[in-house]
């Protein structure tokens, strides 16, 4: 009898036994699956009025993310004080890879803008990856008075302050481009901001200013449908999507190759590096995709895949870029 007891009592310790390691087992499991990144939606702020340029690149890279991944990936505008509201909420997220931020080289600008930021530029955020660059053009009505770049400087030193142009708001790319396009050529433009690009583009389409700088990728389907004449384009040499128009060195401001505008992803600082590398890898494999460079074909841009350290690169060299602009044209910070 005590030899049956024995047995039971062992076979129930066993069984006791087996059922907990079964239990950690698929609880340890349960916890990985709730660990595996994406697990729900993730948002992408843009800092900037819907219709932008890094609106139209986030928008289709966050398209190609939610089809590989399974996953939404949710881009919310968040426009407002040259992008700093936007890109506080996301400096100022959960570090958990739900919330990322979208910007272009304006980010390399904002230091030289403001003399205080709502968020810490170098620490807050963690560069992940840039891919879609874009030369800027200077464009205008293609039924206004300026057909060439040569017209609209030679009115522009007539009658300096004049020549009008938009931008997303002081210290945005586009207003730095056209200052720095202003003192290449020895003349005065007259700013007039605006809540971001789209709604300078719809400015320029009402006649209500001259001209404008834009990434190709937020101007392209008006200069294709006729409405906006582009009558130069930054870089050393032309664009295959717009080989009739001249370099700014071809078009007489030799001195002058204006920049190519990058759009990249950040996180919140913090963000776990495993995270970070399946985040990196959705955007590479995103950006070899054959209807990803379709769709840089047809806005007239570069689908290249930069990873996390030639990124910070790419901004540290920028930042010095853009510090020297804002010495040239003695940018007041705000």
């Amino acid at each position: 009898m005590k030899q049956v007891t024995s047995i039971l009592k062992n076979a129930s310790i066993k069984f006791f036994s087996l059922a907990c390691a079964t239990a950690f087992c698929l609880g340890i499991q349960i916890a990985h699956a709730h660990d595996v990144w994406p697990s729900r939606a993730v948002r992408i702020v843009v800092p900037y009025a819907p219709g932008g340029a890094v609106d139209v690149a986030t928008r289709k890279i966050a398209q190609k993310l939610t089809e590989q991944t399974g996953q939404s990936f949710v881009v919310e505008n968040k426009p407002g004080a040259t992008g700093t509201i936007g890109v506080s909420q996301v400096a100022h997220a959960a570090a958990d890879g739900y919330t990322l931020v979208a910007n272009d080289t304006t980010y390399s600008l904002l230091p030289f803008v403001f003399k205080k930021l709502p968020f810490d530029h170098d620490h807050d955020l963690e560069p992940v990856a840039a891919f879609l660059f874009a030369p800027m053009v200077l464009v205008t009505n293609a039924d206004g008075k300026y057909k060439t770049l040569q017209d609209l400087l030679a009115a522009a030193k007539n009658k300096p302050g004049t020549v009008t142009y938009g931008s997303g708001g002081l210290g945005t790319t586009p207003y730095f481009a056209a200052e720095a396009l202003g003192i290449a050529a020895d003349v005065k433009f007259m700013h007039v901001p605006f809540k971001g690009a789209a709604e300078a583009t719809k400015a320029i389409l009402s006649h209500i200013i001259d001209f404008q700088f834009a990434s190709t990728s937020g101007v392209m389907g008006n200069i294709r449908s006729g409405k906006l004449l582009p009558l130069a384009i930054s870089g050393s040499k032309r664009s295959s999507a717009l080989s009739k128009v001249p370099t700014f060195s071809e078009a007489s401001v030799k001195n002058f190759q204006g920049v190519v505008n990058w759009t990249g992803l950040w996180a919140p600082r913090g963000t776990p590096p495993a995270v970070i590398e399946r985040l990196q890898k959705e955007i590479s494999t995103a950006i070899a995709a054959p209807d990803m460079k379709s769709f840089a074909d047809n806005m007239g841009i570069e689908a290249r895949y930069l990873d996390a350290n030639a990124f910070k690169k790419m901004l540290s060299e920028t930042s010095v870029m853009w510090g020297n602009v804002a010495s040239k044209i003695n940018f007041q910070k705000h």
